[in-house]
C-alpha cells in the first residue's frame, strides 16, 4: 500500500441493496491504483478471515461487497458503478462480475453523495455498469428532491417494506461471455452432466439438481456441508470457464453454478445457486434474470423442469422466497429485455477505518 494515510478514515455509505449489503465509496476517496485499492478494501472488510472479525464485512459473500461510484464515462449514463466482490476467506477482490442486488442501491447512493441530482418525486438514474459495460435504469423515490427509503414494496429475503427500486436492463445478452450461449449450444455435457452455459447478465452454468441426487429443495446448510457436491460443481465450473470465454476461473467468482428443479411454491423454476463456492441464501438479480432466460431455451436443463408462466413475469424460487423477473420476448420468443424490482436502504453514513497492514 502507498504512503497515503487513511488514519482519518474514509467516507463510506453502508447500504443494503436487494438481499445484499455493500460499502459504497466514491472513486476519489480510494487509491487510483487497483492493487492498492484492493489491499485497502481487504483491510476495511476484514479479509481474509471467515468471520471478518476485524472489519465491517458480515462473514458472508452477500455482505462482503463494495460499490465504487464515479462520474459517468459515457454520455448515455448519469453515474459509473464498479462492483467489487471481496472474498471472506481469501485475499481476493474481484471485478469479474456485476451485482444486480447492489445495483439497487447505486441510484439512491449517487443522489445521496451528490453525483446525480434528483428530478422530482421519482428520479430515473442511468447507471453504467462498468464491470460488464451495459446501462441500467433505476427509478428512485425522491419526494421533495430527497431520497426516501419508505414504501410498500416487499421482496423475499428482506423483512418489512421499503420504497420500490425498479431496474430495467437492455443489452445484457453476453455481458461477459460475448454472447448468450458462448458455446453455441443450449446443452453441453461436462463430467457426464448436462449443463446450459449461458450469460444473460450473469455467466451461469445451469444444471439439474436431480443429476446430483438432489431434490432441489435442500436448505442452504445441507448443501454447504456436502463436500462431495461442492467438489463436483467446482470440477465442472473450472472446465466451463474456458468454454464460456472466461479463461481460468479458479480465482474468479463466475460462472455461478445454479442447480434447478421443478417449482414448489407457484413459481416457474426452483434454484440453488453457488457464488461460486458458498450456497447463496437467495439468488442474485442477474443470476435470476439469466435463469429466467434459460427457461425459454428448448431442451436445456431449465426447460426440462420449468413451469411456463402465463405472462412475462417469471417467478424464480430460491431458498428464502422468490425473485420476480420481467422478460420481454419478441415474436420469435427470443428474450429482448429484462427487468426486476428491488428495494434498498441506507444503513449507515460515516467514515470507515481500515485495519493496519
Amino acid at each position: 500500500m502507498s504512503d497515503r494515510s487513511f488514519d482519518g478514515g474514509i467516507p463510506c455509505l453502508w447500504m443494503r441493496g436487494g438481499t445484499s449489503k455493500a460499502a459504497v465509496f466514491l472513486a476519489t476517496d480510494l487509491p487510483p491504483d487497483p492493487a492498492e485499492r484492493d489491499s485497502l478494501l481487504l483491510a476495511i472488510m476484514g479479509s481474509p478471515d471467515p468471520r471478518q472479525i476485524d472489519g465491517i464485512g458480515g462473514a458472508d459473500p452477500l455482505t462482503s461487497k463494495v460499490a465504487v461510484l464515479s462520474p459517468p464515462s459515457r454520455p448515455d449514463a448519469d453515474v459509473d458503478y464498479l462492483f467489487l466482490q471481496v472474498f471472506t476467506d481469501r485475499p481476493v477482490v474481484t471485478d469479474t462480475q456485476g451485482c444486480g442486488n447492489i445495483l439497487a442501491c447505486v441510484g439512491p447512493a449517487a443522489i445521496e453523495r451528490g453525483l446525480v441530482s434528483a428530478t422530482g418525486d421519482a428520479s430515473h438514474v442511468r447507471i453504467h455498469m462498468v464491470n460488464t459495460g451495459e446501462v441500467a435504469v433505476a427509478t428512485v423515490t425522491t419526494p421533495g428532491g430527497r431520497v426516501s427509503y419508505e414504501g410498500n414494496a416487499r421482496i423475499d429475503g428482506v423483512p418489512g417494506t421499503h420504497a420500490a427500486v425498479p431496474l430495467m436492463f437492455t443489452g445484457i445478452e453476453g455481458s461477459m461471455c460475448g454472447t448468450m450461449l458462448p458455446t453455441g449450444r443450449t446443452v453441453d455435457v461436462i463430467d457426464g452432466i448436462q449443463v446450459t452455459l449461458i450469460d444473460y447478465g450473469m455467466p451461469c452454468a445451469i444444471l439439474l439438481a436431480s443429476e446430483f441426487g438432489l431434490t432441489g429443495a435442500e436448505d442452504r446448510e445441507t448443501l454447504e456441508a456436502d463436500a462431495g457436491l461442492k467438489a463436483r460443481l467446482e470440477s465442472i465450473r473450472l472446465k466451463a470457464g474456458p468454454m464460456m470465454n472466461l479463461g481460468n476461473v479458479a480465482q474468479k467468482s463466475v460462472p455461478k453454478m445454479t442447480l434447478v428443479s421443478a417449482p414448489r411454491a407457484g413459481g416457474v423454476i426452483a434454484t440453488r445457486s453457488f457464488i461460486p463456492h458458498r450456497c447463496h441464501a437467495s439468488i442474485g438479480v442477474f443470476a435470476a434474470v439469466t435463469v429466467a432466460a434459460a427457461c425459454c431455451l428448448p431442451d436445456g436443463p431449465a426447460a426440462q423442469v420449468a413451469a411456463p408462466p402465463g405472462s412475462d413475469i417469471f417467478a424464480v424460487e430460491h431458498p428464502s422466497g422468490t425473485a420476480e423477473v420481467l422478460l420481454h420476448r419478441d415474436a420469435d420468443g427470443r428474450v429482448a429485455s429484462a427487468g426486476t424490482l428491488r428495494t434498498a436502504r441506507k444503513l449507515m453514513e460515516g467514515r470507515v477505518f481500515p485495519a493496519p497492514r
